[in-house]
């Protein structure tokens, strides 16, 4: 047996030990799961897992392995944390649009285990999270090149009884997608969403095809799909190619190959459990202040003072006052931070706000699993 034989029969053995310790991992955490069916307690406790994982990663001798345990820990918890969903019944998660969009893609990347339902629109998603239909509710949020998406924002501040928990980066890549043996000469119209049309003019003028703007870049692939035409191609994902049994005649037609969009991740607050700051953590909040000179300065003049990096700000129409706004902001919370610190935050802001709300508190680690 050579060395690399040797390796990996060692490897075999160990991968034979870890499946008998997945096993006793995963019947505790079914324990743990009934514990929380119990007490109502939610599945994602995050300060603890933080804890769990620093503590862990200590025990590796080798100081080299230990980002990478890093992942391996955090990764095994989002599959704890599916299987305790899965036993509760609250891994369902909601979108809008239909299978292969953006929106889809996002969930499964996210929650690759959750059950996922369409609805027609933003405004049904929020209500389907909000009346316990789905535990979860996934949503653009922003992109890259065309800014907020100010009506997802909008039902952000529309219902107060929902909060922030995940934030998911997804590059988008634009495909021109056609029925299997056609070609470019073939193709005579484009059908799309009308932003995806929008990235991708240089390419189709400089190929001369007619376009017309479709609901979503999902939907425009299913239909190419079923009406069996040569000369008609989508732009849409390689994903949405694969589901739908079509060709990709070309590939990142879109303008801008950096061209992201970031989701959200909706989910019914809890009052038994505040989400907590911590240094490094994200913190979106919402608030209002008088309509008066200075007032808005002195909000992002204390965000400054208290050591918090404001990575973004958003102002929006208030509802049925005019000409007056709501902000959104989203925070780095300092190096330092301590959950108290953000009490002291909040309590601060209360002084110079008219109404302050957060909205979601999350680490850089819940951009991506489950």
């Amino acid at each position: 047996m050579d060395q690399l034989q040797e390796a990996r029969a060692e490897i075999d053995q160990i991968d034979a030990q870890m499946a008998e310790l997945f096993e006793r991992r995963m019947q505790a955490v079914a324990k743990v799961a009934a514990y929380k069916a119990a007490t109502g307690k939610a599945v994602f406790d995050p300060e603890r897992e933080e804890t769990l994982i620093r503590n862990n990663t200590l025990r590796l001798q080798d100081a080299a392995l230990r980002p990478y345990y890093k992942v391996f820990l955090q990764q095994a918890m989002g599959v704890s944390r599916a299987y305790q969903r899965w036993i509760l019944g609250r891994d369902t998660a909601a979108y809008q649009g239909v299978e292969g969009a953006w929106s889809h893609i996002a969930l499964k990347r996210l929650f690759p285990f959750a059950k996922a339902k369409a609805f027609a629109t933003w405004a049904q998603v929020f209500e389907a999270v909000e009346n316990g239909e789905t535990q979860f509710g996934v949503l653009p949020f922003e992109n890259s090149n065309a800014g907020d998406v100010s009506t997802v924002l909008d039902l952000l501040y529309a219902h107060p009884g929902l909060t922030v928990t995940h934030l998911c980066d997804l590059p988008i890549r634009q495909d021109l997608l056609a029925l299997p043996g056609s070609s470019l000469s073939d193709i005579r119209t484009v059908i799309s969403h009308q932003q995806a049309l929008a990235q991708s003019t240089p390419y189709l003028k400089a190929h001369h095809f007619a376009t017309k703007a479709w609901g979503n870049t999902a939907d425009a692939a299913r239909y190419v799909a079923e009406q069996k035409d040569p000369s008609l191609a989508a732009i849409a994902s390689a994903q949405t190619a694969e589901l739908y049994g079509l060709q990709i005649l070309a590939e990142g037609i879109n303008e801008d190959g950096d061209n992201t969009t970031r989701f959200i991740v909706i989910e019914k607050s809890d009052p038994n459990q505040k989400p907590l700051p911590g240094p490094g953590r994200r913190m979106a909040l919402l608030f209002t202040v008088d309509h008066k000179p200075g007032k808005l300065a002195k909000v992002i003049q204390l965000l400054g003072e208290q050591g918090y990096n404001m990575e973004c700000i958003k102002s929006r129409p208030l509802p049925h006052v005019q000409f007056e706004y709501y902000f959104y902001v989203q925070l780095i919370c300092p190096a330092q931070e301590l959950p108290e610190n953000g009490g002291l935050l909040l309590r601060s802001l209360d002084n110079v706000c008219r109404t302050v709300r957060v909205l979601g508190v999350f680490a850089p680690g819940d951009l991506a699993g489950d």
